[in-house]
Formats: C-alpha cells, structure tokens, sequence
C-alpha cells in the first residue's frame, strides 16, 4: 500500500486551498502559497486549489453580505469551507493583511470554519512587518477558531528569485511548517519525511 494513504484510511485525498489575499496578479505571496502546498503535497495526496483575490475578488467584493456575492463567488466560499487545509498568505499593505483578504474572510460561515487547519504566509518590505502574522493574522483564525501551525512564514523580497523561493532559510521553514500541518491532519503525527520514504 502507498504509504501516503496506509495513514489517511479511506479518506485519499485531502483538499488543500490556498488563498492569496494580495491585489496584484504576479506576486511573492502567490510563490509562497505554491511552494508551501507543494511541500505539502509531498507527503500527503492532496487536491489543490487557488484562490487568487487579485484574480477573483470581485466575485466577493461585490457583495457586502453573503446573499449579495455572485454564484462563483459563493462556490469559493463553500471551497475554503470544507478544505482540509488553508494556506492563507497576504502582502503586508499598511501594517496589516489586504482588506481583500479580510472582506472575504468577513463572508465566510464561522461555524464551518471551526477546527479547519491552517498555514500562515505574509510578505513585505521590511522584517519588521513579520508580526503581522502574530499579532493581526493568527488572532483572526482564532475568532474563526481555526487551527494554525506554529511556524508561521514571511517572505522578504530578497527571498525569491526567478519566480521562486530562494532563501534556504526560508525553504527550510517551509518544509517545518509542512510538518506542522502534516502533524494537525494525520493522527498518527508521522513526520513529513517518513511519509514520502
């Protein structure tokens, strides 16, 4: 048997949604969300999708309560509902995560969202926007009572190159965070690296 399935049981596939809160369609956020659900992918079967706000936020963005957004708009929202995992990741604009990212998270059910495991992605200019992840990310997943790893990840311009992640350092979290996740979806905890052996 697989050994990526022998840990999951009947259930094969897990879903992964990434959702990247910037406004800009080529961004270091979207690079991160994608090497993040590829470490992932290594070592659980998952099926992966994105949500790109620059791409897709009108379909949210033009309704300010939920009757009010458009049909694909309400299948984003049931998508990120029922994801096995969420790999939010957001530009830091002003101190703070896009208000994209947050007017879409204001149209979710909260009940749905309890007990969904998530990773933590930001990017900026500077290393001292790194708390945003702390201090304004992590306490909303905490009102939507969603489970979060414990590395949370920030990427500096310097830490991409030619449209991927560069920094070994920053590679290095992400396989962490990987585990982390690993460790919230499969009970047995069996690390990343004994999956894929």
């Amino acid at each position: 048997m697989d050994p990526k399935k022998k840990y999951l049981g009947k259930r094969l596939m897990l879903t992964i949604v990434g959702i990247n809160g910037s406004p800009t369609r080529q961004s270091k956020t979207g690079i991160l969300i994608d090497a993040v659900a590829d470490a992932v992918a290594t070592a659980l079967p998952t099926d992966s999708y994105k949500i790109a706000l620059s791409d897709v936020g009108h379909e949210v963005m033009c309704g300010l309560t939920r009757p009010d957004v458009s049909v694909k708009g309400e299948e984003l929202l049931q998508l990120v509902e029922r994801a096995d995992l969420l790999i939010i990741g957001t530009p830091v604009y002003r101190a703070a995560y896009t208000g994209l990212l947050k007017h879409f998270f204001d149209l979710v059910d909260r009940d749905a969202m309890r007990n969904r495991k998530a990773i933590l992605c930001a990017t900026g200019g500077t290393p001292m926007h790194a708390l945003v992840i702390e201090h304004q990310m992590r306490p909303l997943m905490g009102f939507f009572a969603i489970q979060t790893v414990t590395t949370g990840l920030y990427g500096l311009s310097d830490d991409f190159a030619s449209g991927a992640v560069s920094s070994p350092a920053l590679r290095e979290r992400i396989e962490r965070a990987a585990d982390e996740a690993v460790g919230l979806l499969v009970p047995s905890r069996v690390p990343v690296r004994q999956l894929v052996e």
